[in-house]
C-alpha cells in the first residue's frame, strides 16, 4: 500500500465473500454510484467489539442486495453504500406506477432510477432495525459509526440558478429542486414562494392603513384634544409614579397610536381574514397542478412505506391501526399541563414587568415618564429569550409524547409530532400577547385602591396612550427580532461552522484521490437531521401566525414578513445546497398536517382580531360616543367634529383626598382631582353605566365581526375550488385511457 494515496476498498456483492483488495482510485468502476456514505473513526478499527459490529452491519446490508466500499484517510473511515438495480426493479413492481411523466409511454428499456429514489430506499433500509435489534442510530450513539449522509452530486446547476443572493427576486426552479431534494422539499419551497407572492397585496394594504394614519397625523380630533389638554392632570400610575402628569405630555404617543388604531383597522382585519382564505384556496390549486405535473396525484403514502418495508424485509408483518383511550387521555393531560406551563410563563413575564417597573424607578435608571416604555421593551426582550428556551423544551416534550403514543409509521409520527409541537409553540409565542391585548390594565382597580402583587407591588398599567401601543411594541420587537436576529443566526451559524471545519482540514492532510476528496467534502458540511425541513416549516407557521393573528394591532406585519421571506428563500437554498449535507429526499403530494395548521391559524386570526378591535382598540368607544353621547347624537353638524369632547368623556375623575398617602405625591397641594382611563363614577368609583353599555356593544360587535368574517371565509372557500377543472379533467382522461387499454388488452387475449 502506498503511503497515503493507496486506498483500501472493501467491495461486497451478492453471493461473494468479502475480499479485501488494494486498488488505486482510478480503477474504480465508472458505473458505480455511491449515494450514501457511513463514516467511522479509525480508532474503531482497533476496537474488536466495534469492528465486529461494523462487519455484522455491512454483512447484513450485503445479504439485502447492497454494495459497499471502504476508503480510509488519516482520521476517518468512509463506507460508500449503493443498492443493486434489482432492488429498484422490485420497488417499481410493488408500486406498479411510473417514476415520472416520461415513464407513461412504456419505453423499450427501463428509465434510469432517479437519485432521489435511490437515496430514499438506501436511507430507509439503513435506518431499519437489524437482525440483532439495533438501528443505525443506536450504532451511532455507541460510537460504531460517527455519522451518515447522502452525497451531494450534480448540484452545480442549482447553485447557479437558485442558491445565490443575486437570484432573490427570480422564479424558483421547483422541478430542479424536486429532482435533487425530492418532493417534500420542493413543495416547501413552492408553498413558501406562493406565500411570499401573496404577501404583496397584504403588505400593500397594511402599509396603506398605516400611512393613512400619517395623512391624519395632525387632523385627528382626539389627538388635538390630548395635545391641547394642559389643564387635565393624570393620576400617578403605579408605584413608580410620584407626581401628576399633564395629559398633553402624551401628545406624541397619541398621534403615533392613531397610525394603527384608526377607522381603517376594521376593514384591514376583515381583508386579512379574506386574504388568508384566498391564499390557502389558491395554494391548494397550485399544489394540485404541481403534483399532477409530477405524476403523483394518485400516489399513496401508506403504500410507499409498505413497499419500502417489504424491500427491507420480505417477511414484514403489517402493523394495523390501533387506538388506546387510556393512552390518549394521558397524552391529553400531559399536553394540558404543558399548556398551563406556557401560560405560567406569561404570568412570570407579568411578574417581571411589575418588578422591573419598581427596579427601574428605584434605581433611577430612567426618567419617570420613560419607565413604562422601558418595561415594555425589556419585557419583549425577555419574552423573546423565553421563546428560544421553551422551543427546545417543547421539542423534547413533543417527541416524548409521540414515543409514548407509538405511531404506526414515520409519516403518522411526523403528523402527530407536528400537532403537539405547534400547539406548545403557539402558546409559548402568543400567551404574552394575549395577556397584553386582553388582560393588561383591566384588573388593576383604580387610583387609591389598586390590586397588588403579593400585597406589595402594584400591577402594571397600559401605556399612557392605551393598550394598543403596548401590543404594537410587543409585536414589533418580537417579530423584528425573529426576522433579523434569528435569520442572521440561522445563516451565520452554519456558515461559520463550515468555515472552521474547512480551515481545520486544510491544516491537516488533503488526499489527492477525487472520490475520497468528494466524500470528505460532504462530510465537512453541516449535519442535517429529521427536523431540518420541519424546523423551516415551523418557523414559517409561527411567522404566518404573527402575520394574521393580532394584525389589527400591527398592520406592518405582512410587510415585514414579505421582506423576511425574500431573504428566507435564498437563505434556505444556500444552506441546503452549499452549507449542509444533502437532505434525504422524501416523496409527498402535499405539505401534510401543515395545511390544517394554516387553516386553524386563519380561524384563530378572525377571533383574535375581532377581540383586539372590540376590547383593546378605541374603535368601539369612539363609535359609541360619536352616535350616542357626542355632539352628533341628534344629527351631524358640519361645523363641529363628532368626536369633540371624547377625551373628557373617556377619562374618569378621582378625588385626590381619597389617596391613601397623598402627601407623598409631588405637587399634590393645589390638586383636588385627577383623571384616569376607565369608566367609573366619581362618587364611589364603581363601574359606570357607560362601562356596561360599552361592554354590551363590544360583545355584540365581536359576535357580528366574527360571523361576518367567517362567512366571508366560507364563501371564498366555496367560490374558489381546491382543484382546478383542468386537473380534474386530466385525471379523468387518464382513468378513461387506462380502462380503454384494459378493454383492448382483454379483447386481444380473448381473440388469441
Amino acid at each position: 500500500m502506498q503511503a497515503e494515496e493507496s486506498l483500501r476498498i472493501l467491495v461486497g456483492t451478492e453471493g461473494d465473500s468479502l475480499p479485501l483488495m488494494e486498488i488505486n482510485a482510478g480503477e474504480t468502476e465508472a458505473s458505480e454510484q455511491w449515494d450514501y456514505v457511513l463514516v467511522a473513526d479509525r480508532r474503531t478499527q482497533r476496537n474488536p467489539r466495534q469492528a465486529c459490529q461494523q462487519r455484522r452491519f455491512l454483512e447484513e446490508l450485503r445479504t439485502k442486495g447492497f454494495h459497499y466500499k471502504m476508503m480510509e484517510d488519516r482520521e476517518k473511515v468512509f463506507f460508500g453504500v449503493r443498492a443493486d438495480s434489482r432492488i429498484f426493479d422490485l420497488y417499481r413492481t410493488l408500486l406498479m406506477e411510473p417514476e415520472g411523466p416520461a415513464a407513461r409511454g412504456q419505453p423499450a428499456r427501463p428509465a434510469p432510477i432517479p437519485a432521489t429514489t435511490r437515496i430514499r430506499i438506501v436511507n430507509f433500509v439503513l435506518n431499519s432495525k437489524t437482525a440483532a435489534g439495533d438501528t443505525l442510530e443506536d450504532l451511532v450513539k455507541n460510537g460504531v459509526f460517527e455519522t451518515r449522509f447522502a452525497l451531494h452530486k450534480g448540484e452545480d446547476d442549482l447553485k447557479k440558478k437558485w442558491a445565490q443572493w443575486r437570484n432573490m427576486v427570480n422564479k424558483q426552479p421547483i422541478d430542479d429542486i424536486r429532482d435533487y431534494f425530492g418532493e417534500k422539499v420542493a413543495l416547501y419551497f413552492a408553498w413558501l414562494g406562493w406565500y411570499t407572492y401573496m404577501l404583496v397585496p397584504a403588505a400593500v394594504a397594511g402599509l396603506v392603513i398605516f400611512l393613512s394614519g400619517f395623512s391624519l397625523f395632525n387632523a385627528s380630533q382626539i389627538s388635538k384634544e390630548i395635545c391641547e389638554a394642559d389643564d387635565i392632570l393624570l393620576c400617578p400610575r403605579g408605584d413608580h409614579g410620584r407626581k401628576y402628569q399633564r395629559l398633553s405630555d402624551t401628545c406624541t404617543f397619541a398621534k403615533l397610536t392613531h397610525l394603527f388604531d384608526n377607522e381603517g383597522t376594521v376593514l384591514f382585519a376583515i381583508f386579512m381574514a379574506l386574504w388568508a382564505t384566498v391564499f390557502l384556496e389558491i395554494w391548494k390549486r397550485q399544489r394540485a397542478r404541481v403534483v399532477l405535473h409530477w405524476d403523483l396525484y394518485g400516489w399513496d403514502e401508506d403504500q410507499e412505506e409498505m413497499a419500502l418495508e417489504l424491500i427491507n424485509c420480505p417477511d414484514y408483518k403489517l402493523r394495523p391501526h390501533q387506538h388506546s383511550y387510556l393512552r390518549s387521555t394521558a397524552i391529553l393531560t400531559l399536553c394540558l399541563l404543558m399548556i398551563c406551563l406556557m401560560i405560567g410563563m406569561a404570568h412570570v413575564l407579568v411578574v417581571y414587568r411589575v418588578l422591573a417597573a419598581a427596579l427601574f424607578n428605584s434605581a433611577l435608571l430612567f426618567q419617570e415618564e420613560q419607565v413604562t416604555t422601558a418595561v415594555v421593551v425589556t419585557g419583549a426582550l425577555v419574552h423573546y429569550v423565553a421563546i428560544l428556551i421553551m422551543t427546545k423544551v417543547n421539542k423534547r416534550v413533543a417527541l416524548k409524547l409521540c414515543d409514548f403514543e407509538k405511531p404506526r409509521t414515520f409519516s403518522e409520527r411526523e403528523s402527530k409530532f407536528t400537532v403537539k409541537f405547534f400547539t406548545l409553540q403557539f402558546f409559548a409565542h402568543f400567551s404574552s400577547l394575549v395577556y397584553i391585548a386582553f388582560i393588561l390594565g383591566r384588573i388593576n382597580g383604580h387610583p387609591g385602591k389598586s390590586v397588588r402583587l403579593a400585597g406589595l407591588w402594584r400591577l402594571e398599567e397600559c401605556h399612557l396612550s392605551g393598550c394598543m401601543m403596548d401590543l404594537f411594541l410587543q409585536m414589533a420587537i418580537i417579530m423584528g427580532l425573529k426576522q433579523t436576529l434569528s435569520n442572521c443566526m440561522e445563516y451565520l451559524g452554519p456558515w461559520l461552522a463550515h468555515k472552521c471545519r474547512l480551515i481545520r482540514v486544510k491544516l491537516g492532510h488533503a488526499s489527492e484521490d477525487p472520490e475520497l476528496r468528494d466524500w470528505r467534502r460532504n462530510y465537512l458540511l453541516n449535519p442535517v437531521n429529521t427536523f431540518s425541513l420541519f424546523d423551516e416549516f415551523m418557523e414559517m407557521m409561527i411567522q404566518y401566525g404573527f402575520t394574521t393573528i393580532f394584525v389589527a394591532a400591527f398592520p406592518l406585519a405582512p410587510l415585514l414578513a414579505l421582506f423576511s421571506n425574500l431573504v428566507e428563500i435564498r437563505l434556505d437554498a444556500i444552506k441546503m445546497v452549499r452549507l449542509q449535507r444533502r437532505l434525504v429526499p422524501r416523496k409527498a403530494k402535499d405539505i401534510g398536517t401543515w395545511l390544517q395548521v394554516l387553516e386553524t391559524i386563519g380561524v384563530l386570526a378572525v377571533i383574535a382580531n375581532g377581540m383586539v378591535i372590540a376590547f383593546t382598540s378605541e374603535f368601539i368607544p369612539r363609535v359609541v360616543y360619536k352616535y350616542h353621547y357626542g355632539p352628533c347624537r341628534k344629527g351631524a353638524d358640519p361645523a363641529v367634529d363628532c368626536l369633540t369632547g371624547y377625551i373628557n368623556h373617556s377619562l374618569s375623575v378621582f378625588h385626590t383626598k381619597d389617596f391613601q398617602d397623598p402627601i407623598r405625591i409631588e405637587g399634590s397641594e393645589n390638586v383636588t382631582e385627577c383623571r384616569y382611563r376607565d369608566y367609573r363614577n366619581a362618587q364611589d368609583y364603581n363601574l359606570s353605566e357607560q362601562f356596561w353599555v360599552l361592554l354590551a356593544i363590544r360583545l355584540v360587535f365581536l359576535i357580528l365581526f366574527e360571523h361576518v368574517a367567517l362567512c366571508i371565509k366560507l364563501i371564498a372557500a366555496w367560490f374558489v375550488p381546491d382543484v382546478p377543472q383542468s386537473v380534474k379533467n386530466k385525471v379523468l382522461e387518464d382513468k378513461y385511457r387506462t380502462l380503454r387499454e384494459k378493454i383492448r388488452s382483454s379483447r386481444k387475449s380473448t381473440d388469441v
